[in-house]
């Protein structure tokens, strides 16, 4: 199932100890969370991962040195939180903006003496196994990644100064018309499920896949992303194993503190006010995948607990891949 549940619900979930599902990645705000860790010029992506996500996937599903890959990588959040674990953190992304600021963040990364490495690529993740080097066929132990959805859950707010203005929205949009971001709900399914089957001819033998998603609503409709995400990873050949909720809340003393951005609550005032009941979500689905064990591997995939948080034509390749002081040698 997919559980859009309201902060009363998430609240009542902890109070009862339901754990085992939900994780806790919403106790700091995402600024405090990015300032001093990325760029500021990386800032003004539409659609950032809080942080923490990839950062619980990443000690959840990997061991140090091992490689952890983001097909959409923007300014490269998966990559650089693999790094500050000491894992080897791989990036793909579509638009020469965000390839530049997600490198401008791997050097900033390695300027603080992290033990992980990182690199990112540009090209069209659509022929991903085409993009990255062979030597990296069938040797990835995680996938992050998310899909684009809903303008509304992206961009800044700007609020007006001693002249009364209207409050401006701004950041909200990718840079390319043909991003998969303005593509049908049907054309950006196929657009994943292309993604994701490339994905598995990167991941190692029992290796995940985790995405986060939530729904967003179109012209009144509700749009079931998670849904997608998980119907296109099957299509590819991968085994659902387990959807879980990523908090994009803090939780305090059982009380919910909402993080929503400030259109994300106008929304949905608005919505209430003509007679649509609607949710104002505090969380992000997350879909969690396997490539299957193949016949004679021996190899078991890592579970481990996670920790709380206190196109086929040749890639352009930002780098070189700029290392750290690895903890143990990378693959």
């Amino acid at each position: 199932m997919h559980p859009n549940l309201a902060g009363s619900d998430l609240a009542a979930l902890l109070a009862e100890g339901y754990l085992g599902s939900v994780w806790l990645t919403g106790q700091h705000p995402a600024r405090d969370l990015r300032r001093g860790r990325y760029t500021p010029e990386s800032m003004t992506h539409p659609g950032k991962m809080l942080p923490t996500i990839p950062r619980y996937a990443i000690r959840t599903y990997t061991n140090p040195g091992e490689i952890v890959l983001d097909p959409m990588a923007g300014i490269g959040t998966t990559v650089i939180e693999a790094m500050h674990l000491g894992r080897h953190g791989v990036g793909v992304e579509y638009e020469a903006e965000w390839v530049t600021k997600a490198a401008d963040n791997i050097r900033h990364t390695v300027r603080l003496g992290v033990p992980g490495q990182g690199e990112i690529f540009h090209g069209d993740s659509t022929a991903l196994p085409a993009l990255l080097p062979a030597s990296l066929h069938g040797q990835v132990s995680l996938v992050i990644t998310s899909p684009p959805y809903g303008s509304s859950t992206h961009g800044h707010v700007r609020t007006p100064g001693p002249r009364r203005g209207r409050v401006r929205k701004l950041h909200h949009k990718y840079g390319r018309a043909d991003n998969l971001a303005y593509r049908s709900h049907g054309e950006l399914a196929d657009g994943f499920t292309a993604i994701l089957a490339g994905c598995r001819i990167l991941l190692r033998p029992g290796g995940h896949v985790v995405v986060t998603a939530r729904p967003y609503r179109r012209h009144g409709e509700l749009i079931d992303i998670p849904g997608m995400v998980a119907a296109a990873g099957i299509n590819a050949g991968l085994k659902l194993v387990d959807e879980c909720i990523a908090l994009i809340c803090g939780v305090r003393d059982g009380m919910v503190i909402p993080r929503a951005s400030f259109f994300q609550q106008k929304n949905t005032r608005d919505a209430i006010a003509t007679g649509d009941p609607q949710w104002l979500l505090q969380h992000e689905d997350v879909v969690v995948l396997r490539e299957p064990l193949r016949s004679g591997s021996s190899r078991e995939p890592k579970c481990s607990h996670g920790e709380p948080e206190g196109s086929g034509a040749p890639s352009s390749h930002v780098g070189p891949c700029v290392p750290g002081e690895a903890e143990e040698p990378l693959p």
